[in-house]
């Protein structure tokens, strides 16, 4: 698959949402002169947007490959803290009969933070950024629907799959979003997300599968596969 096209604002927000694509000088200047400066101004002026793009290309359809098998023959898509939306536009661009609706922040957070928000409120998005990814890759707009978190103005919609790579419950308390969750998933929706408790799920829902362990996450997290609310 071709490089995913990003330019300097959109390489940026992807470096903040997956810090794994900073190179070491990055990491160096983040731990000396702080996350502030980091989010700020290194994070956008000391960047290389073509290695940004593609390592994102690289690490986005990895993500893909993990759960082509769950999402393949689906339609109807909510996507949960998607940042760009790489992974999303992937799955548009594979299976063309999808649709994706987004539950998004408007904001970057002065402070890069990392680990568990109990009350949701970092960001590291913009929707017209998101929005202009998804177009500039060659997905129209009938095709997609972006909402913003903190107007509450949630879709009401059965869902097939909601995907939430780590954000729900890996930057913030899955409670945030249960209630909505159980209002729009069916008996065969599939929510697939990221968490450092997965024992804690099978008392929340009937299936949980273990679709990947990562080890090279500080919290050492896993992704998995949830389906029917008990």
């Amino acid at each position: 698959m071709n490089s995913l096209i990003l330019n300097r604002k959109l390489a940026q927000l992807a470096l903040l949402q997956r810090i794994e694509l900073a190179n070491p000088r990055l990491k160096k200047l983040r731990k000396l002169f702080g996350r502030y400066l980091f989010s700020k101004f290194f994070s956008k002026y000391f960047i290389n947007i073509d290695k940004i793009s593609e390592d994102y290309s690289k690490l986005m359809q990895n993500e893909f490959q993990n759960i082509i098998k769950l999402v393949k023959n689906k339609k109807n898509f909510l996507s949960i803290g998607a940042g760009i939306g790489g992974l999303e536009l992937i799955v548009l661009k594979n299976f063309s009969d999808t649709h994706f609706t987004f539950i998004e922040k408007n904001y970057v957070s002065k402070k890069i933070r990392y680990g568990w928000d109990n009350s949701n409120k970092e960001g590291y998005n913009y929707l017209n950024q998101l929005d202009f990814f998804l177009k500039s890759n060659g997905i129209f707009e009938e095709r997609y629907s972006i909402f913003d978190f903190d107007k509450k103005d949630f879709p009401t919609s059965n869902f097939d799959i909601i995907i939430s790579i780590y954000s729900l419950d890996y930057h913030y308390d899955f409670q945030i979003y249960s209630n909505y969750l159980k209002r729009v998933m069916k008996k065969e929706t599939i929510l697939i997300f990221d968490t450092i408790r997965p024992e804690y799920f099978k008392n929340i829902f009937e299936h949980v599968e273990i679709i990947k362990e990562d080890f090279k996450t500080v919290h050492k997290s896993k992704r998995i596969a949830c389906k029917i609310f008990r």
